[in-house]
């Protein structure tokens, strides 16, 4: 067999720039695409149908070769998804769909600064949060002033937007709406560490269980005019733009970036790399997008990446999963 190419350092470094990378850019192109052409739902329809490009055809290889094997093979949703109906609609409920619709729309009430620290610095807290509860893991009194560095973080960001709810402003709509596709992307996590999935089985699956039941659906009342759809008069550049990106790039590339990056680090490493996407996605909002940024969102920034860096140092490790964009694939969140 011959000798590979690259050296496994290589790989995990190139891993860990493309992770950083593809996540720091999901959140300004997600900001960036709610002041042109497409509605919340189309990039989630154009997300779905990018991803599927790929994950479809690679779910069907799996079942099938799962059953020229010999081995037994759940599949489901006409032998697309290579998990069974029941763990496939669970978990695709809420990291398929959930999430996807939750954040995109997100994007079109706050800006990408508020999706740094509120997107990637929620996501700790509820995982933890969830499986203490769920799994009744042990929260440990470091990961503690983790969690509470990021809650704090957090009520620097949305709190003055959520006391100002009643004055006529929209932003923080947005604030809860990233809270939430950050707790719907730790149920998948509780989903994926209850039942032992493996990543690139369970990111085939939520994308099957999306096209499956979203596509169809949204295609139907769009045509309908039930909801409100801009695809049809989108400029055909940017529809290929979101299918690429937020479909391959978001979800498959990063997925598989990610996964590599754990293989290679571990789980504490991993997340301590992936705690410069709050502050590198901040500071391209501000070059890119000219977003202000105000010392409430610095402090909620320093606040919410030291949480994280808190939360992972010597407890025990908790399989979690980073989501599709903001991260799509096995992983963990601490260790």
């Amino acid at each position: 067999m011959p000798a590979s190419r690259f050296s496994d350092r290589t790989v995990g470094i190139f891993a860990a720039v493309v992770t950083v990378v593809v996540w720091t850019a999901f959140i300004v192109v997600a900001r960036a695409s709610a002041s042109r052409s497409l509605a919340p739902m189309d990039i989630a329809f154009a997300r779905i149908c990018g991803a599927s490009l790929v994950l479809m055809p690679w779910g069907a290889w799996l079942v099938m070769r799962a059953r020229a094997e010999g081995r037994d093979a759940p599949g489901s949703f006409f032998g697309l998804s290579p998990l069974g109906f029941r763990l496939t609609a669970s978990a695709g409920v809420f990291g398929g769909l959930a999430y996807a619709l939750l954040a995109y729309t997100g994007f079109f009430f706050a800006p990408a600064s508020h999706a740094s620290v509120l997107l990637p610095g929620s996501l700790p807290l509820w995982t933890t949060l969830l499986a203490a509860v769920v799994l009744h893991d042990r929260v440990t009194p470091l990961r503690a002033l983790g969690l509470g560095l990021i809650v704090l973080g957090d009520l620097f960001v949305g709190g003055a937007s959520l006391l100002h709810a009643l004055d006529g402003g929209e932003l923080w709509k947005g604030d809860l709406l990233f809270m939430g596709a950050a707790f719907c992307w730790a149920c998948y996590s509780i989903i994926v560490r209850r039942h032992g999935l493996d990543a690139v089985r369970a990111t085939i699956a939520i994308t099957v269980f999306a096209f499956m039941t979203f596509v169809p659906t949204y295609a139907v009342l769009a045509a309908a005019g039930a909801v409100t759809s801009r695809l049809a008069t989108a400029p055909p550049g940017e529809i290929a733009f979101q299918l690429l990106f937020q479909g391959i790039g978001s979800v498959v590339v990063s997925g598989i970036a990610f996964t590599r990056m754990v293989q290679y680090f571990g789980p504490v490493r991993t997340t301590m790399i992936t705690a410069l996407v709050p502050g590198l996605s901040a500071l391209a909002a501000v070059i890119f997008l000219g977003e202000p940024l105000y010392w409430n969102l610095l402090a909620g920034l320093l606040l919410v990446t030291a949480g994280i860096l808190f939360g992972v140092q010597r407890s025990r490790a908790m399989p979690a999963v980073a989501p599709a964009g903001v991260a799509v694939a096995g992983g963990r969140l601490d260790g």
